[in-house]
């Protein structure tokens, strides 16, 4: 079982290599869930008696992957290269690499965890939701607009720029007939007080079933003004689907009626949100170092 967010699995395990211990708590970083040294596999036996078994340093249940350290004595690399082998021939089903330290970023890259570039890195301050978090909970959303919309075309309604992955990962998993749009806005101005449309929509909404698809919902002043000019164009049903919602600088109540995680107040990037054009790509959602709040 993982710990709860925050502690570090890592923290919990006592491990036989420090080379260990350091994948671990690059495992955790990333949001990672891990087991080390779960299962033992049997791999020759002589005159009935187990004479060679492997147990692999780690297994990440998300991937179903088992991944073994390896160190820089040749000896050492040469005998688990054998086994790795001698495993793969007798569990033909069972995943597993071996990897040296050069390959730990490599690998979480390879499955969506990990940033492009140590510059990512640098500036991040934690990862708050994973990659196979964000996977799940996007096609718990799609299910459950799936259910409620049944025998409806609903339109869905990207807000750019910041939802164009939520918005495409998430119509994937809508098992209905859709159709979708993309509307961009200026950001509230607490200065100015007005909100300006960059991009419209091509799509009429009289008489739709419109589903607004947000990054984020902190003040909600933005939200509050989208949600008043598109009730003018008159709908069948308005309703908003955000990926994530940080109730802590909320200022008008606004409806969310999907929501995949509540966030604390922290600046958030990563999975379509930038700072500065930066860190869209990253496949998870991170808090950065000193950011200024969201």
């Amino acid at each position: 079982m993982a710990p709860p967010r925050g502690q570090p699995q890592s923290a919990t395990v006592r491990f036989a290599h420090e080379s260990e211990e350091e994948f671990a708590r690059i495992l955790d970083f990333y949001g990672v869930i891990w087991e080390y040294e779960p299962r033992t596999f049997p791999l020759e036996e002589k005159d009935g008696r187990l004479a060679l078994a492997f147990t692999p340093d780690f297994y990440l249940p998300d991937l179903d992957l088992y991944v073994e350290l390896t160190t820089l004595k040749q000896k050492l690399v040469t005998e688990k290269h054998r086994k790795v082998r001698l495993l793969q021939e007798r569990y033909p089903d069972v995943q597993i690499k071996l990897l040296n330290r050069s390959d730990y970023l490599s690998l979480l890259a390879k499955y969506g965890f990990g940033p492009f570039s140590e510059l990512e890195v640098a500036g991040i301050h934690e990862v708050l939701i994973s990659a196979a978090e964000l996977e799940r909970r996007v096609k718990e959303l799609g299910a459950e607009i799936s259910r409620d919309y049944k025998d409806r075309e609903p339109l869905l309604i990207g807000v750019l720029r910041g939802a164009a992955c939520f918005m495409s990962d998430l119509m994937r998993h809508i098992s209905l007939p859709l159709t979708t749009d993309y509307m961009a806005i200026s950001s509230y101005d607490g200065e100015q007080g007005e909100v300006q449309i960059v991009k419209d929509l091509e799509e009429p909404l009289a008489g739709r079933d419109v589903i607004i698809v947000a990054d984020i919902v902190d003040t909600g002043m933005t939200l509050s003004w989208l949600l008043e000019t598109l009730r003018l164009r008159n709908p069948a049903s308005l309703k908003v689907c955000a990926l994530l919602d940080k109730p802590a600088r909320r200022l008008p109540k606004v409806p969310i009626d999907y929501c995949g995680f509540v966030v604390p107040d922290k600046f958030v990037v990563g999975y379509g949100l930038d700072f500065r054009q930066k860190f869209r790509n990253l496949p998870f959602i991170a808090a950065l170092k000193h950011g200024p709040p969201r």
